[in-house]
């Protein structure tokens, strides 16, 4: 494993995410979530590295590497998220109330949620591997719209998030992206989890 050139490629993977995200918190409706699948599009064009576009096509010991994929997803939303912040339009507002919709929801619903996420996301893959970006370009304002917790997207969000309320939410914050994390996994593992190979 290139861990340099892994980082490279997931912090980048990230980065797409946040310059969607923000497209996303300055409208918040079915525009915004089609204007996200830009962010799933370049990761895809460019072969780059997206824990819930790897997570349904890893490989026994392959664990540290997603490990890796996810830390570097994470500081590109870090740096995007900085950005945000710049931004004359209310994006912590915006960001404040997805986050605060989230943790009304509860960590169990929102991890439960997030499975259906995950399996849109490595089904989308699997066909733009093959040439087909449809999916793509469908599944992304699908689980946007259901509600689905995607935690690439969500981390950007959060990131986003005024520091005060952090502070005053710190635990049920993390204790509800530990769950959107997890079902996302097991979302993207779930076709061959069940059919016992990928399709």
């Amino acid at each position: 494993m290139d861990i340099v050139n892994v980082l490279k490629s997931s912090v980048i993977a990230g980065i797409c995410i946040g310059i969607a995200g923000i497209g996303f918190l300055a409208t918040r409706d079915i525009v915004g979530s089609v204007l996200f699948a830009f962010a799933l599009l370049t990761v895809v064009a460019y072969k780059l590295k997206l824990y819930t576009g790897t997570a349904g096509f890893i490989k026994k010991g392959e664990l540290s590497f997603l490990a890796l994929v996810f830390v570097g997803n994470v500081c590109g939303c870090l740096l995007m998220s900085l950005l945000a912040r710049l931004s004359p339009m209310p994006l912590q507002e915006s960001a404040q109330s997805i986050l605060e919709g989230r943790l009304g929801m509860g960590p169990l619903h929102g991890g439960l949620l997030s499975i259906a996420c995950g399996f849109i996301m490595t089904t989308a893959v699997t066909f733009a591997r093959k040439g087909n970006n449809l999916p793509l370009l469908f599944g992304v304002p699908l689980f946007i719209t259901c509600g689905y917790p995607h935690c690439m997207a969500d981390a950007f969000f959060y990131l986003c998030v005024p520091l005060d309320f952090w502070m005053t939410n710190l635990g049920s914050i993390l204790s509800f992206y530990v769950c959107i994390v997890l079902g996302n996994f097991v979302g993207c593992n779930f076709y061959r989890l069940v059919m016992g190979s990928n399709p």
